[in-house]
């Protein structure tokens, strides 16, 4: 499967999988955020009681009144990280240990003040560092005295909510590996049954191309439906089209056979014609006139892209007429053909050029004809040979000429093989003329046709 340009599904599985991914990482930095500002808000409210204790501990003079002082649970024992401070304008200071009074906390600006807006009761958020580098979170509180602003802070372990939410956050995220995959999973069984019916259609279309069916089912999706009915209303156009041009090619070359048959009778007559030159001409001419009705037969809807002959029988029947034909020759007939071989040929095409083949071995062979077929890279190679004398190189390449018969003198079926090669190549194929491999067996004749689709 492509996930290019050129692929829509890849262009679905691309945009599905960018917009999961996109939900998924917006789902996990929302969710994280409102963890940390819920276990944000459990911490900020233990500061804020403590900075509200002191707050009312602060007297008008500035001073710190300790015995109102009260130390919340956890404040002031030693390696806790739960700190406070009071820091008077004049210079005093109190502080619950010692390593309170080391802690520098980094204040916000104005600008950060003034976008976070006003606190409630006027304590705001600081960050620091305590004195073993360890990271604090603060609450910070200004209190108005008649000495000046006193400054009353409040600190605790930053850990305190990096413990809680990474714990928090590792389920949530394998949660949404889950989600995701769930995801990734349901998108691409959407994919499959979205895109079905397209695949379905192109089984169709290849159901018409090979006549399997002479239109696409019209009971398809509401999305493809009117790409259905123009593909139905152009696969009758062309029928139409095709089968009045092919009326008109039938007409003019059935026109022209009756005059042609009377001037080879009249040439025929005398001697009107003594070297056979003017026979040989009309000869050609006959010829290309069942070159082109071959070709209008194959552009047709009911040519060769239609056509399901079956071999064997198509041989079988033949050789019973030729057996009739040549009751006084005894010639025995041996066929190896696979029985479900199908090929995508005209039945009128296929009898008329294995009849031209077995009829000139019928002719030249002394005892037996062979006839054999095998598959080939999606081709049918049928070779047809015979016990006779065969034939040299020049007059096998003469054979093969448009107008020429393989013998002149005799009665043959048909215009020769010509003909063969002409129908062979109308219908995708091709024809050679070679030497028997058979011990004292002459002309082999290889006729390679195309198998119907699907087989």
């Amino acid at each position: 499967m492509k996930i290019g340009t050129t692929s829509l599904r890849g262009r679905l599985l691309l945009v599905a999988a960018l917009s999961t991914i996109g939900a998924l990482l917006f789902a996990a930095f929302a969710i994280g955020h409102v963890l940390e500002r819920f276990v944000m808000r459990g911490l900020d409210d233990r500061l804020d009681a403590q900075v509200m204790v002191l707050a009312r501990a602060v007297g008008p003079d500035g001073s710190l009144d300790t015995a109102r002082a009260i130390d919340l649970p956890l404040f002031g024992e030693p390696g806790s990280d739960w700190n406070w401070r009071v820091n008077a304008a004049d210079g005093r200071h109190w502080a619950s240990s010692p390593g309170a009074s080391t802690v520098r906390a980094e204040q916000p600006d104005d600008r950060e003040r003034r976008r976070r807006g006003p606190e409630q009761n006027g304590i705001y958020p600081a960050e620091a560092a305590g004195p073993h580098g360890e990271r604090l979170h603060l609450r910070t509180m200004t209190v108005a005295t008649r000495v000046g602003p006193v400054v009353i802070s409040a600190s605790g372990p930053r850990r305190m909510v990096e413990a809680p939410l990474r714990e928090a956050l590792v389920p949530m995220l394998g949660s949404l590996a889950i989600l995701g995959a769930g995801l990734a999973l349901a998108t691409l069984l959407q994919l499959r049954l979205g895109l079905r019916p397209l695949a379905q259609l192109r089984v169709s279309l290849a159901d018409v191309r090979a006549g399997k069916q002479r239109h696409v089912p019209p009971d398809q999706p509401e999305e493809l439906s009117g790409i259905v009915d123009e593909l139905n209303a152009l696969i009758d156009q062309n029928e139409a089209g095709l089968t009045a041009a092919r009326r008109h090619v039938s007409n003019l070359a059935h026109g022209m056979k009756t005059p042609l048959a009377a001037l080879s009778v009249r040439l025929g007559e005398g001697m009107r014609d003594p070297d056979g030159e003017l026979r040989a001409m009309v000869a050609q001419i006959d010829g290309r006139i069942r070159h082109h009705l071959g070709r209008a037969r194959a552009a047709t809807p009911a040519g060769r892209s239609r056509a399901r002959t079956m071999l064997a029988p198509a041989v079988g029947d033949l050789v019973t007429v030729l057996e009739r034909i040549h009751a006084n020759r005894a010639i025995t007939a041996s066929a190896e053909i696979p029985s479900d071989l199908i090929l995508a040929v005209d039945p009128q095409d296929l009898d008329e050029m294995l009849g031209n083949i077995l009829d000139n071995g019928w002719r030249h062979a002394r005892t037996a004809i062979g006839i054999g077929a095998t598959v080939i890279d999606g081709m049918a190679v049928i070779v047809i040979e015979d016990d006779g004398p065969g034939l040299s190189d020049d007059a096998m390449r003469a054979a093969l000429m448009p107008g020429l018969r393989l013998d002149e003198a005799g009665e043959g079926y048909g215009f020769g093989l010509s003909i063969v090669q002409e129908l062979a190549e109308l219908n995708g194929g091709t024809t050679a003329l070679t030497r028997s491999h058979k011990e004292g067996w002459g002309l082999a004749v290889e006729l390679v046709l195309p198998l119907a689709i699907g087989e």
